[in-house]
């Protein structure tokens, strides 16, 4: 007998919220997992004390913002109107059914004008420390990488600007190195070629000239490019910027500079423009790490952190760099790179022909030039395979921080630090992972490089939140789990009747 449905819409009952939300509800873990009351503590300073309207709760602000970023919903708006109908949405702001939410403009306005980026650091910090006090980080190992962003910029609108090029951040000390080897080998030192300008008061004093060692081709290349480069910048939104990965179609993108330990936990974020390189970016994410976590003892990273400045401050520090194999940039189809020894006791590189390169030069760079006899080279049956220079010389370049490069090379081998690179794809590779897919970090609907990294960090912090509140609802459970087996199996073994 077929029996219609009854829509009994207009029932009025009197229900409980606490009873509509499942005990192995999400935000039910994440209510038991932190104490909230703490943000009042952080926001504090940034409301005055005995003036103006009354504000909307800030602790129901960033639930909000967390529920955008647990659930990965798309904007504010669509956050908003998640909320006013979600029960359990409504439970965890501790709204009723009936009361107003907050409208999303609210929102907008407390994150753009208010909340400033130290307190979004605050807010990761305090996450992660609640994480740290429970035991749930394992920072001797640390995972880096990064990953591109999807900017809010239209590709057809975008100018070309020169720029001028910014100074690496260990010029300095490169050139000190530079420096010193030069005249270990007999050559001058490279004098000071600065472009900074003099802020003091006193009058500038004439020029003098100045010697350059470096050859004439690459003094006329410094002097066309006046250290500028061009590059593509959007009207739309300025601090992004334009890259080409693959065979993918260029986009303008930011990119999010991530650390985090074997758990997935995120350590540390910096967001750059999506042209900036990997290993640029290296040293913030690599200071916020180790002044936080001092313990950690190898850093994880792939073949684009595979330089001679980023090997040289880990081994410097004491600390391990596990990277992948990088391939030599060498002429195609010619001698293997291995081929070509370096001699450490005669300082020169020996040729696959046996033939001594002697030592030339150290440039600005920080490479040892060894060149070899062009009258020995033209005679040379695998000519062909080393050189297609007109002069017959052929020239091998070594950075003086190559040692700490060969420390790393070593380091991959290691059994240890090759099961350390492994589990790459199951830590910073998923936490990517999870972010893109889960929680919508793919792209972003904000502008400016100041809300683009506010927003990725708080994104980033209610991943750790979520990782945190499941991690502590098992352990609490798995415990009253086990209390009850260890009441119940002693009577089992007295009495064995019972069974």
């Amino acid at each position: 007998m077929l029996e219609r449905g009854k829509m009994e819409r207009g029932v009025f009952e009197i229900v409980d919220t606490e009873s509509l939300v499942p005990a192995e509800h999400l935000l039910r873990k994440i209510d038991e997992a932190v104490d909230f009351n703490k943000i009042y503590d952080m926001v504090e300073p940034l409301y005055c004390a005995d003036n103006g309207r009354p504000s909307v709760d800030p602790v129901v602000l960033f639930k909000m913002v967390l529920i955008q970023h647990l659930y990965g919903l798309g904007s504010l708006r669509r956050t908003a109107e998640e909320v006013s109908f979600n029960v359990a949405y409504r439970w965890f702001l501790g709204y009723r059914l009936q009361e107003d939410t907050p409208h999303f403009s609210t929102i907008s306005y407390n994150f753009r004008h208010r909340f400033t980026s130290e307190t979004v650091d605050q807010i990761f910090g305090w996450i992660l420390m609640e994480m740290v006090e429970a035991g749930y980080v394992a920072p001797g190992v640390v995972f880096v990488d990064g990953t591109h962003i999807k900017a809010n910029a239209n590709t057809k609108k975008v100018v070309k600007k020169e720029v001028p090029v910014a100074a690496k951040r260990y010029a300095e000390e490169l050139m000190e190195e530079v420096n010193a080897d030069r005249e270990a080998h007999g050559k001058k030192p490279f004098e000071d070629d600065s472009d900074e300008g003099d802020n003091s008061n006193e009058p500038p004093t004439p020029p003098k000239k100045k010697r350059d060692n470096t050859s004439k081709k690459k003094l006329k290349k410094r002097k066309k490019d006046g250290k500028k480069k061009t590059v593509t910048v959007s009207t739309t939104d300025p601090d992004c910027g334009l890259f080409v990965k693959g065979d993918h179609k260029k986009q303008l993108a930011y990119e999010t500079h991530t650390a985090c330990d074997v758990r997935g936990v995120v350590l540390a974020v910096e967001v750059t423009p999506g042209n900036v390189h990997d290993s640029v970016a290296f040293d913030d994410v690599y200071n916020k790490v180790v002044e936080q976590f001092p313990e950690v003892h190898a850093f994880v990273a792939d073949s684009a952190y595979k330089t001679p400045h980023i090997c040289k401050k880990v081994f410097s520090d004491g600390r391990v760099l596990s990277t992948a194999y990088k391939r030599p940039q060498t002429m195609k189809g010619g001698h293997e790179w291995w081929k070509y020894v370096y001699d450490e006791h005669f300082d020169c590189i020996i040729c696959p022909e046996y033939q001594v390169l002697n030592y030339s030069t150290t440039n600005r760079d920080g490479y040892r030039e060894y060149k070899s006899d062009p009258k020995v080279c033209a005679n040379c049956p695998t000519k062909h395979l080393c050189t297609k220079n007109k002069d017959c010389v052929k020239t091998v370049t070594r950075h003086i921080w190559k040692e700490y490069e060969e420390m790393a090379d070593d380091a991959r081998y290691t059994p240890i630090y090759q099961k350390m690179y492994k589990e790459r794809k199951e830590t910073i590779e998923r936490v990517f992972a999870d972010a893109k897919e889960k929680h919508g970090l793919r792209y972003t609907r904000y502008t400016g490089l100041a809300q683009v990294t506010n927003w990725v960090k708080l994104c980033f912090a209610a991943m750790n939140l979520k990782k945190f509140a499941n991690w502590k609802w098992k352990d609490t459970h798995s415990s009253y789990i086990s209390c009850i087996i260890s009441i119940i199996i002693p009577q089992y073994a007295v009495n064995p009747c019972l069974a």
